[in-house]
């Protein structure tokens, strides 16, 4: 971790930080979106890289937007329901002191957000009774109840319970999943900032973050670093952002040999994985066929006694 007040001409962010994330794979070159074609830089083997140097530059211009907000008085709120992601948005929404939602998006969380802040209300009001000591006063299956009620609005509300009025940028990953989301915050021109895949469209957000949104490391290395752009603001310690990378500096032309021996060895990993599988099959024919060949020897003993003529 690095003090708020980084040195003079460190980087936010790093090719060779992104490469070992992940950060530079998208999508099945049949599943793109051309919309995104000025952040590909190749399409290999089957998918689209993305240009990590454009991403370095696209991370530096919405981190740079995100502090202004930040340093003005504005509060973010982190969006990210995909599952394996779910802990790295409460995580580093809560590290950096931002709004989260990582459940599914309710509609209306900002376009009718005084019916929201109603279900916020109910929520603190059923958390007060309970430190109030309301609960041993009540019957045992009325406390239940009120507890499942708990549960539901925690799982939905807990990381809006204190967003007070309607938050100054919006940061989702992946457009595609969270497009209630986008749409909400258009509508209320507020800013939005995401991590948008090589099969999403880029004109719906504000600050285009091109890098694979469905990676965690590569969710959890940008996400880090956009929480360190709320926390610069405020002067707090930074995770990521500005930490200096070890050995030279990384070009595409090495960010595609990588990506290249990544896939030969996925591409092994496969065929390894296929072997195995076809070698458990035989196995277990042979195995098989053992127990059906000895089921049938056994038929053919009983069969023999049978027919053997008694003794005189």
């Amino acid at each position: 971790m690095v003090e708020a007040a980084p040195e003079e001409g460190a980087q936010i962010i790093t090719i060779k930080k992104l490469l070992e994330a992940g950060s530079q794979f998208g999508h099945q070159t049949k599943r793109w979106n051309p919309k995104m074609a000025p952040y590909i830089y190749a399409p290999r083997n089957g998918i689209y890289i993305i240009d990590l140097q454009k991403t370095v530059d696209c991370v530096i211009n919405a981190y740079n937007a995100l502090k202004d907000i930040t340093e003005k008085g504005g509060k973010a709120l982190f969006v990210g329901t995909k599952k394996q992601i779910k802990d790295v948005i409460i995580e580093e929404a809560t590290r950096s002191g931002s709004f989260y939602v990582t459940q599914r998006w309710l509609g209306g969380t900002l376009t009718n957000f005084k019916t929201i802040q109603k279900r916020i209300k109910r929520l603190k009001d059923i958390e007060k009774m309970e430190e109030d000591g309301v609960f041993e006063n009540l019957p045992k299956k009325e406390v239940l109840q009120i507890r499942k009620e708990q549960e539901r609005l925690e799982k939905f509300f807990g990381g809006i319970k204190e967003m007070r009025k309607l938050p100054n940028a919006v940061f989702v990953i992946d457009p595609r999943v969270e497009h209630n989301a986008v749409a909400e915050a258009r509508k209320l021109n507020i800013p939005v900032f995401a991590i948008v895949d090589t099969n999403s469209d880029p004109d719906v957000v504000d600050y285009v973050i091109p890098a694979n949104d469905d990676a965690v490391r590569s969710v959890k290395l940008i996400t880090m670093v956009m929480a360190d752009a709320v926390c610069e603001a405020k002067g707090g310690v930074l995770a990521v952002a500005y930490t200096k990378d070890e050995g030279e500096e990384i070009s595409m032309n090495e960010v595609i040999k990588s990506s290249d021996k990544q896939a030969e060895a996925r591409k092994l990993a496969k065929q390894q994985q296929q072997k195995e599988k076809e070698e458990k099959r035989a196995q277990m024919n042979r195995q098989n066929k053992k127990v059906n060949e000895k089921k049938e020897t056994e038929v053919e003993n009983v069969s023999t006694t049978k027919e053997e003529p008694k003794g005189e």
